[in-house]
This record gives structure tokens, sequence and C-alpha cells, in this order.
């Protein structure tokens, strides 16, 4: 596997951390050069992309929002030019909370594009595809209506 594959995959990796450990300043930062679309309008730049996910975001009283992304499935393909590449990837979400046990909460997709920079690569878009949703009344500020 090419060093530019194991940065893409660092980079998709990276952002699941940063949700599950609640750093939504560094979500908007990984995704500062990117455009995001999940389930509305598309948002483009760190502070878009960041307020979004304080306003969505339940951050529970140990800072985080008690979950775990799993990133699986991950395909990565580098463009000829290695200026460019593309990811797939499926994503599994995990919640616990002292009342309630641990049990997937979301699943889905990801399809991410990047573009590579003088100091490495970086998200370009990141388009995340909800296919399968259980009780995220505990992760997400959703309208209900």
């Amino acid at each position: 596997m090419s060093s530019d594959h194991r940065a893409i995959e660092a980079l998709i990796f990276r952002y699941a951390q940063l949700v599950d450990d609640g750093d939504l300043d560094g979500l908007g930062e990984l995704l500062a050069e990117a455009v995001f679309t999940g389930s509305g309008a598309p948002l483009r730049g760190r502070d878009e992309i960041a307020g979004m996910f304080r306003r969505t975001v339940i951050i529970h009283p140990d800072g985080t929002p008690r979950t775990q992304h799993v990133v699986s499935n991950l395909v990565v393909e580098v463009a000829d030019d290695r200026a460019s590449a593309a990811a797939r990837s499926y994503v599994t979400v995990f919640q616990a909370l002292p009342d309630v046990p641990l049990r997937p909460i979301a699943a889905g997709r990801y399809a991410d594009r990047f573009v590579r920079r003088d100091d490495g690569w970086r998200f370009a878009a990141r388009t995340v595809d909800i296919r399968l949703v259980g009780d995220v009344g505990r992760h997400l500020r959703v309208d209900r209506a």
C-alpha cells in the first residue's frame, strides 16, 4: 500500500476520532477546505462545518457524544497524477450511555474526495449517506417533524 493511501486513510480515521472525542472545532479544521454534504444543504469551510456539528451533535457531561464511529470496507483510489484521490467506505455508529447499553444507532457510507497540497493530503469533499437509522435521539438534535 502506498504512502498516499496511508495518508488518506489517516484522514478518514481522524474524522471518526474527532467526532467521537467531541472535538467539533477539530472537525471544522480537518474539513476546512472541503464541501460537506449530509442530510442538509452542502456546507463549505471550517466555520460552516464546525457550526453544523455544534448545532446537531449532543455532547454529554464527559465532553463526548459517547459514540464510536467504526469505518470499514475502505477503498482508496489515487489519480495517476497523484494530485487528487477518491475514497468510499462504510460507517457504523455505536453509542453507550450510563443508562443505555451499547448499541448501533446508525450505519451508512462515506464518499470522499481529496486534493494534494504542498504539505500533504486534504479533504476536498465528504458526502455522508446514512442508510440505516436507529435511535439517534441521544446523539443528534434532529427535527422529528
